[in-house]
């Protein structure tokens, strides 16, 4: 009863510290018949629950889910959670059933980022219904990412981290920051338990040290000078996951503050006039991606509303970017020029010749989560 009681008290003064009015936003208001988020949310959503699992691309299911399915049904649990829909929950809710039987070979052992970010729906399906079994599901997941290095998946650099107090799934990947944060800011929203939030935190820290360059960007990776979209993007979505849950009075919040602003006011310069971003950012000539334009959308979004962002100025760009993103929509509400999965190469060639996919989820995902920051 006692563990309980100051769960609550956590959860409490956590939810009292980060409580503001919500903005009112003009530009977030009035869209064009078909194009406001809750009904792009709906139809993305409803395209979801459709599908079966994917596997990138692949004609065979997966072995495993994948984490772009992860990601999606992340946000479409927002999704529902935002717009009251709640027979959307329960077909949610109904797609997850099959992991406590048959399904259950298909939950990602979770010794490696892209496949702990699965815990987030777990997690946020507990947020929503209160069933102690997603809860033990997605906390022992969270728990295992900053457990001791184990599994074929360990390298040297693994203990070395651990070392650190960071998880020993530590890559310096850009993309780690969205499935990390993702994760232990789920656990501390389901638990109340401060040392989620704390080791999220830490690890933004480390990567904004290492991987954020002068122009506010972030570089793939330390040996890949890059400014991938979809990269920046999931550090983008990461910052504005865990600056959403970490009270003002947090140590590092001010650094990942000062990080996700200074990185916001860079993507105001590189937007494209289409309102989209490129599939690399600052070079003119790259292609205009849909996965990384949507994920900067969902951190403006919820930046601007939040107040870290000065409304006048952001805002105007945020509507301009998702008018932009809706003209991506098909008649089957899949989304097309989105990059296909990409690991980090140090070549230029790499990046600007990656294909252009339609429908595939890492565009899908960070709609749902866009459409969800709208209505919150």
């Amino acid at each position: 009863m006692k563990t309980n009681i100051s769960i609550l008290i956590a959860l409490f003064f956590s939810a009292t510290a980060l409580a503001q009015p919500k903005q009112s936003v003009n530009e977030f208001k009035n869209w064009p018949k078909g194009a406001s988020p809750l009904v792009i949310g709906k139809r993305i959503a409803d395209r979801f629950v459709a599908t079966p699992h994917t596997n990138f691309g692949r004609p065979t299911p997966p072995k495993v889910i994948t984490y772009p399915e992860s990601c999606a049904w992340y946000g479409a649990l927002k999704f529902a959670k935002e717009s009251n829909d709640t027979t959307l929950k329960v077909q949610l809710a109904k797609r997850f059933e099959p992991f406590f039987g048959e399904e259950a070979s298909l939950i990602p052992i979770p010794d490696h980022v892209d496949y702990g970010v699965f815990g987030a729906v777990p997690l946020e399906l507990y947020r929503q219904t209160k069933e102690q079994r997603y809860l033990v599901m997605g906390q022992n997941i969270a728990d295992k990412q900053w457990g001791p290095p184990e599994g074929k998946r360990v390298v040297p650099e693994s203990h070395v981290f651990y070392g650190r107090g960071l998880t020993w799934q530590t890559r310096m990947w850009i993309d780690d920051m969205f499935m990390i944060n993702a994760l232990q800011t789920q656990a501390y929203r389901a638990t109340g338990n401060q040392i989620y939030l704390d080791r999220a935190a830490k690890e933004m820290v480390v990567y904004l040290d290492s991987l954020q360059q002068k122009n506010g960007l972030f570089y793939h990776a330390p040996d890949v000078p890059f400014f991938w979209g979809r990269g920046n993007g999931w550090m983008a979505a990461g910052m504005a996951e865990i600056l959403s849950s970490l009270p003002k009075n947090h140590s590092n919040r001010p650094r990942i503050l000062k990080g996700y602003q200074v990185m916001m006011s860079s993507l105001l310069k590189y937007q494209a006039t289409s309102g989209m971003w490129r599939q690399l950012i600052d070079m003119p000539a790259s292609w205009e991606e849909s996965s990384g334009t949507a994920m900067f959308t969902y951190a403006m979004v919820t930046g601007v509303k939040k107040g870290w962002l000065n409304q006048k100025q952001y805002a105007p760009a945020v509507r301009k970017a998702w008018l932009a993103l809706v003209a991506k929509i098909d008649g089957n509400a899949d989304v097309s020029d989105v990059c296909e999965g990409t690991n980090k190469k140090n070549d230029l060639q790499y990046y600007l010749d990656r294909k252009r996919i339609t429908g595939d989820l890492h565009g899908q995902a960070p709609l749902l989560w866009t459409a969800a920051a709208f209505l919150q």
